[in-house]
């Protein structure tokens, strides 16, 4: 057993494999993920609540006894993490809900929750050995491992979808990753079929945001369950609004409130609630249709405004159907509209400023409250997980542009009238 890790097993043949063989991905090509299982009654002597509460939130890195690496000295962080969780008032009461929570994981270092995932990715690599890692991506995660492979000193071969914004491709060539944008989205996501051939003929550490290829990164984003709970004083809230891609963030979210619910920390988990735009929605329909969460059905043609939740096959779906299931959770998909209509409302009532994947939990709590799946009393937190600047063709697109004027109070006051419909 390594530090407080007993072991990693296969999430389809269950297959066991001890963190010390380094093992990444199951020998028997199955695309399981490799969940790791952690020593609870080892950590249950320490891991108290007085414990975590005396270490100051910083960065995720707090929680380090409940993440691999199981060196210190093998972390790379870029103060990752320690977002705030911000209480919504003004966005509450449009909504007519009693209390609304905003998780702004804009606050990250390149500004999306994927770095939580990456900085465990890479300390991983870095303490197995790797120089060169690969990773397939709609371009957040793949940001978020050039930033942190940089830091590191390793090379990144990044594949990314054709549709990817440019504000994620000048991240990516600014960290100095080889950066190439694939064509042929469909049911076959090209970007991970190019990951995987490389990562098999070169050597290279596969770092994709999802299990399959990379069990460790699925372990950040548990961080953001156990900050969640010490930001709200050790309460759970009713529900978390979550927005699905491959399922992985999903997945995290739902492992941290699990390890403190076993840890004794906390005596009930939240509903989660997994949200999908219409235009790439195979989660949250293997979901409805009682689908076989290893054998989810792929979507042909994938096509929505939030590119960050356009993977065609939930990778994860397995252990997210899980954790929809055991937290008697829910999921829905939602319009490109509604997702331009979150970004809007968060941006003018709570000053955040989102990418449409970041909105899209938002979106999904509006047509939840309308249907009433989430009671108007309930106590709900909302992850916002992407930064708006990451899409700025998207924002040009549905926001326009500034007027251009003169120097002149007339000619102002005149296009202050046609263009944001102003008297003064």
């Amino acid at each position: 057993m390594t530090k407080h890790i007993m072991y990693l097993q296969c999430s389809r043949c269950g297959k066991k494999y001890y963190y010390d063989e380094k093992p990444i991905t199951c020998v028997n090509n199955d695309l399981g993920r490799l969940d790791i299982v952690y020593d609870y009654e080892a950590l249950k002597e320490f891991y108290t609540r007085d414990y975590v509460t005396k270490k100051p939130l910083i960065n995720q890195w707090k929680y380090f006894d409940l993440l691999p690496p199981t060196k210190e000295e093998n972390i790379v962080t870029l103060g990752e993490g320690a977002t705030p969780l911000i209480r919504a008032n003004r966005l509450a009461e449009k909504l007519g809900i009693r209390k609304l929570w905003l998780k702004d994981e804009t606050r990250n270092p390149t500004a999306s929750f994927k770095d939580r995932g990456m900085s465990v990715s890479v300390s991983v690599a870095k303490e197995f050995g790797f120089k060169r890692a690969t990773t397939a991506s709609s371009g957040n995660a793949a940001a978020a491992l050039a930033a942190y492979a940089a830091k590191a000193g390793m090379e990144v071969y990044a594949f990314v979808i054709e549709q990817a914004g440019y504000g994620k491709i000048a991240q990516l060539l600014f960290y100095g990753a080889r950066v190439f944008k694939v064509r042929g989205l469909g049911r076959e996501d090209p970007t991970v079929k190019l990951m995987k051939l490389t990562y098999e003929k070169f050597g290279f550490y596969p770092s994709p945001s999802f299990g399959p290829f990379n069990p460790y990164q699925i372990e950040g984003p548990k961080a953001i369950s156990y900050e969640i709970v010490e930001q709200m004083n050790w309460e759970v809230p009713d529900w978390v609004f979550v927005p699905v891609g491959a399922a992985s963030l999903l997945t995290g979210v739902w492992k941290g409130f699990r390890d403190y619910r076993e840890l004794g920390l906390i005596d009930r988990m939240p509903h989660l609630f997994a949200v999908q735009s219409k235009g790439n929605p195979p989660f949250v329909r293997a979901f409805k249709e009682s689908q076989d969460p290893h054998n989810i059905k792929p979507w042909d043609k994938p096509h929505t405004i939030a590119w960050g939740l356009e993977d065609p096959y939930p990778w994860d779906g397995d252990a997210g159907i899980m954790a929809l299931r055991t937290t008697n959770g829910d999921a829905e998909e939602v319009s490109d509209d509604l997702i331009l209509k979150a970004m809007k409302w968060l941006a003018q009532y709570e000053g955040i400023f989102a990418e449409p994947s970041g909105a899209a939990g938002l979106a999904g709590l509006m047509v939840a409250l309308e249907d009433g799946r989430v009671g108007r009393d309930d106590e709900v937190v909302v992850l916002v997980t992407g930064h708006g600047l990451k899409d700025p063709d998207i924002v040009k697109e549905t926001a326009g542009d500034a007027p251009i004027i003169n120097p002149d109070l007339n000619e102002f006051k005149e296009v202050l009238g046609k263009r944001y419909g102003i008297q003064l």
